[in-house]
């Protein structure tokens, strides 16, 4: 038997100037206790100690609530985390999620976290033949590579035009995802562009990049941020594409993706000291397992090594896949997701020589480092995994992540020159490693190192540094691999498919909102969730207040 320790941090301040109590001691509770029995009370409990979960216990207690973490690992951060996944290699990977766009300075601000990120020298890297496509290193040179490319202005000016209309859609809908919903109309008139609007909300992305580009390779590069994650065609009716693509170039009002200073885990660090600075109580090692609710008031059960415990709340917030808030509630689960991705994590003692003699391998892995990205490369093995097999030619796309933040690494790595990249594997479904996980996952991995190595001149083998036993330290994570170790449904990234951020017919302001009045989705699955932002954290945190003001 084992109960959550009381909120007895010190009081804090509140938004609004007055001081948070502390929770009093929920009353130790059996196993065969039934539910009804006296417990510890909280003003919110928080199920799941990843970020967006972190993020609301920090705004709930810093509004002076009091505020209860259980987080089932033995640590917060979810799959925004860093590790040192190889014995004796001291280097702190960002594991599962590697760049952040999504995450609002405002929330950075308000949170007062000790937090930043770097900008990348360079946008992106994308080899053909023995050259490659260089984004980034100053307008001129980009303009030189595209001609270098194409043998003319064309494309580079079509690329300006494109990322010009998303860039002006990105100042103004970002602002919006830490508001309450907007209607469908209301996002399309603050748009205020219809040939805009069609392209990102009405018309599969594909035909908007056929439209601007002629260049295969060109196409490709610009498809990619439709399909990170996602598991989806350039002209699929769905528009899954289409919302995928969107949140990969509006973030920040920007679209840029920057590397998080001492890696993801130092934003899951912050985001928990937060909260525990705000008087929030936050326990590992809880695993809940029901929640009862009248709408009013709710008890979360939950396990822990030493036994069973129940505890009572105000409002329930859930910071996991809609899948588990409905087993959970005891509710019918939605569809299920399916991930669509393979996630590769390497330390290297070099960066590997590349063909193509005109780029410096420093530069060329400082953006996003294409692999087997062309339009009809990706069409190509999309058709491939649809009909069941692993594609041949497996695109991907790499980040090395110490060209911009060496501090990752410890004393001895920095010292010896090592580096990291991390991997991400499009057109890979859960399905294909069904029948055979293990051995699906080493095929494909196998096959992606292999597209890797036809833009190298070496082997990236003979550069992967040794672990203390001897072993190359490259470790590949398959869809189910990501259900196994962070419950990710399907090993989706998401935990579902995403959503275009704005409201559709009935349901909450927030987006956040479930069928129980108390109980909210602050995860990766609400409405403008996906991705490392805290927005579903803040909205949860948001409703709550709201609900309570009123």
């Amino acid at each position: 038997m084992t109960e959550p320790a009381p909120a007895s941090a010190p009081a804090s301040a509140s938004a609004s100037g007055s001081a948070s109590a502390p929770a009093p001691a929920p009353a130790p509770v059996s196993a065969r206790t039934p539910a009804s029995a006296p417990y510890g009370s909280y003003d919110a409990v928080v199920v799941g100690g990843g970020h967006n979960g972190l993020v609301a216990a920090a705004y709930l207690a810093r509004a002076g609530r009091r505020v209860l973490v259980l987080e089932r690992l033995g640590n917060t951060g979810g799959a925004a985390v860093s590790t040192r996944p190889f014995p004796g290699v001291d280097v702190r990977l960002s594991r599962y999620s590697y760049l952040v766009s999504l995450l609002p300075d405002k929330i950075v601000r308000d949170l007062g976290l000790r937090f930043a990120v770097r900008k990348r020298s360079v946008s992106s890297y994308t080899p053909y033949a023995d050259s490659g496509l260089l984004v980034g290193g100053g307008e001129d040179r980009t303009r030189a590579s595209f001609a270098a490319l194409t043998g003319s202005d064309r494309e580079y000016e079509a690329w300006q035009t494109f990322y010009g209309r998303t860039a002006r859609a990105a100042r103004r809908i970002f602002p919006t995802l830490t508001e309450p919903l907007p209607s469908r109309e209301g996002l399309r008139a603050l748009v205020d562009d219809d040939e805009t609007w069609d392209m990102l909300f009405e018309q599969p992305i594909g035909v908007a990049v056929e439209k601007h580009f002629a260049d295969d390779l060109v196409r490709g590069v610009v498809l990619t941020d439709a399909l990170i994650g996602t598991f989806a065609d350039a002209h699929d009716p769905s528009l899954l594409q289409n919302r995928c693509f969107l949140y990969h170039v509006i973030g920040g009002g920007t679209g840029d993706w920057d590397v998080p200073v001492g890696g993801m885990g130092a934003l899951t660090d912050a985001l928990a000291d937060a909260a525990r600075a705000a008087g929030a109580t936050v326990l590992t090692g809880h695993e809940v397992t029901r929640i009862e609710t009248d709408g009013t008031r709710a008890e979360v059960a939950y396990r822990t090594a030493d036994g069973e415990g129940v505890v009572g709340a105000g409002h329930v917030l859930v910071n996991a896949s809609p899948q588990a808030l409905a087993g959970l509630l005891g509710e019918p689960a939605p569809a299920p997701a399916e991930g669509a991705q393979l996630k590769v994590n390497m330390v290297l003692t070099r960066l590997p020589r590349l063909r193509d003699r005109a780029v410096d391998p420093r530069e060329a892995f400082a953006g996003t480092f294409h692999i087997a990205e062309g339009y009809g490369q990706l069409a190509a093995a999309h058709a491939e995994a649809a009909a069941g097999r692993l594609p041949s030619a497996p695109p991907s796309e790499i980040y090395c992540h110490t060209l911009t933040d060496p501090s990752i690494l410890g004393p001895e790595a920095a010292a010896r020159g090592y580096h990291t990249l991390t991997l991400f594997g499009l057109h890979a479904p859960a399905r294909l490693f069904a029948a055979d996980p293990d051995g699906a996952r080493d095929a494909l991995l196998e096959a992606t190192l292999d597209q890797l190595d036809a833009c190298l001149d070496e082997p990236i083998a003979d550069c992967l540094a040794r672990d203390a036993d001897g072993r190359p330290c490259v470790e590949a994570k398959s869809p189910l691999d990501l259900e196994r170790d962070l419950r990710l449904p399907g090993g989706h990234i998401f935990h579902r498919d995403l959503s275009f951020p704005y409201g559709e017919g009935p349901g909450g302001s927030w987006g956040v909102e479930t069928s129980r009045p108390n109980v909210l989705l602050c995860g990766a699955g609400a409405v403008r969730g996906g991705g490392v932002s805290g927005v579903p954290g803040h909205n949860a945190a948001m409703a709550v207040l709201e609900r309570l003001a009123g």
